[in-house]
């Protein structure tokens, strides 16, 4: 029996090279290049992986890109359901520029899908996680798709009794309406769902309130870069300090902090305890080179150093 399910529901081949300098016009003549299967939900069991939990990854994937896709995560060792499609598996381009340091991102739109397409996902997923303790559900949706198909595999979770955590944004986040364990947010994406700008602490703090006050998730987490994290739940609140490091790239940080959470409470810790291990693995994976996920070893080391939690006390919305 698999402790976690991811479902990726767009998800990209990662190719990651270095240049000199990026500018207009010119050819860009890169070095080096990586591959590696991306997209939210498989970056969240790449790194569940390797912190040595039972995962199983559920994606659609069409074409030549989707083949070397599943070979990479084959390689990887992580467990899949690989849904077939018509279209092509999307590629995202990530250029180091070597002479600034700067990180430019590509990212592509990713193909379409059709009704039974779509429908097959949701029945793959039905069928693997049936006794699975946590269904992570993360990224972007395909160009398309019903702006409630994520409150749809919230039902499927709820028939199953399986919790669901999301980290999703824009029309995937602002349909979901109920079924949520647990939502993991950006700012950005905080602001989308409450559309306020969420300028002070106070103000992003009461907004994750005001998502478990209506009913939508049980608990919300939002990552907030250098300043950390925050918790809300309907008897917590509490901001979690950001471990410094010195960053080689922050593609997979926030996926890496979503699975790190799904692995603390499948191990039975509380959920507190839970995201500050989510604090190391983030900081572990703004380590990595392109979408490599973050050690065990190194997490467990950053997460013996992680500060504990500074509860911030009741916030009134």
């Amino acid at each position: 029996m698999d402790s976690i399910v991811t479902l990726t529901m767009n998800p990209a081949l990662d190719i990651t090279t270095d240049a000199e300098a990026v500018r207009p016009t010119d050819k860009i003549r890169c070095t080096g290049v990586r591959y590696d299967p991306g997209g939210g939900g498989v970056n969240v069991a790449l790194v569940a992986h390797n912190l040595g939990a039972s995962v199983t990854a559920v994606f659609p994937a069409g074409g030549a890109t989707g083949d070397v896709y599943g070979d990479l995560l084959t390689a990887r060792g992580v467990p899949f359901h690989r849904v077939n499609i018509a279209g092509s598996t999307r590629e995202s381009f990530t250029i180091n520029e070597i002479s600034t340091g700067l990180q430019y991102r590509f990212v592509l739109p990713g193909p379409s899908l059709t009704f039974a397409e779509l429908r097959q996902c949701l029945v793959e997923l039905r069928n693997v996680a049936a006794s699975a303790k946590f269904v992570v559900a993360s990224g972007s949706l395909p160009p398309g798709a019903p702006r409630n198909f994520y409150q749809q595999v919230a039902l499927v979770c709820r028939d199953l009794g399986t919790r669901l955590i999301l980290d999703t944004s824009g029309g995937g986040l602002k349909h979901i309406t109920s079924g949520v364990f647990l939502l993991k947010a950006s700012l950005r994406e905080l602001r989308e769902c409450v559309g306020r700008e969420l300028i002070t602490g106070t103000e992003q703090l009461a907004a994750a309130h005001e998502i478990v006050d209506c009913g939508l998730a049980e608990a919300v987490v939002v990552s907030l870069g250098s300043d950390g994290a925050v918790l809300a739940t309907s008897t917590e609140s509490k901001r979690f300090s950001a471990i410094p490091v010195r960053g080689v790239s922050g593609v997979g940080a926030g996926d890496a902090m979503v699975s790190a959470i799904t692995v603390g409470l499948s191990r039975g810790w509380p959920l507190s305890e839970s995201v500050r291990f989510s604090s190391a693995a983030g900081a572990v994976m703004m380590l990595t080179p392109g979408t490599e996920p973050c050690t065990r070893a190194d997490t467990e080391r950053l997460f013996e150093v992680a500060e504990e939690p500074v509860d911030v006390g009741a916030v009134c919305v």
